[in-house]
């Protein structure tokens, strides 16, 4: 897992649930061929409603166009991120579509447990609801290494609390990777 991770800001309100990260229609892809795999990045977050991302009609959508990669890498949103039924395949998305960091107050915890067991994306909590201080674009570093998140565009820091033993996991590349790290299963 990288120290230090820069990039845009994507903001979602409360309560985004796993249908909202991936529509249910798009579930058809094959998670293992490369080429299709890439589907799942473009219709991340495509069934949130504008209004729940904070942004006006004819916002900039998460993906644009046939774009399977998002220009947005680290998501902020309100308490209780993805939940919903429980998809594996809402950190996959997201991963594919190029996010690296997901930072809210709260998750729903299979989403929460998805995300780290696959090693998709870093599920940080943050201290408070950053949701309504930061604004969609916003140029972010998260220091992984101090659990602080420092918005450039704004020039504020926030803390966020520290992975603890989810950590490891996910610097290693998900459950199973990590597994074999320790000598805990065969290589």
């Amino acid at each position: 897992m990288d120290q230090k991770i820069t990039g845009r800001a994507y903001v979602l309100g409360a309560n985004i649930d796993t249908d909202q990260i991936i529509p249910a229609e798009h579930l058809v892809y094959s998670l293992s061929d490369p080429e299709e795999s890439r589907n799942y990045g473009r219709f991340a977050l495509s069934g949130v409603p504008p209004a729940l991302a904070g942004l006006p009609e004819g916002h900039i959508p998460f993906t644009e166009g046939d774009r399977w990669r998002s220009s947005f890498n680290i998501i902020v949103a309100g308490n209780n991120f993805g939940c919903g039924s429980s998809r594996e395949h809402a950190p996959f998305a997201l991963q594919k579509a190029g996010v690296r960091a997901v930072i809210a107050p709260s998750y729903a915890r299979i989403f929460y447990r998805n995300a780290v067991d696959g090693g998709f994306v870093i599920p940080y909590e943050s201290e408070e609801d950053l949701s309504d201080l930061i604004a969609t674009g916003d140029q972010l570093e998260l220091d992984t290494a101090a659990n602080r998140l420092y918005n450039s565009t704004q020039g504020k820091s926030h803390a966020l609390r520290p992975l603890g033993d989810v950590g490891p996991i996910i610097a290693a590349g998900g459950l199973f990777a990590y597994a074999r790290q320790q000598g805990m299963i065969a290589t």
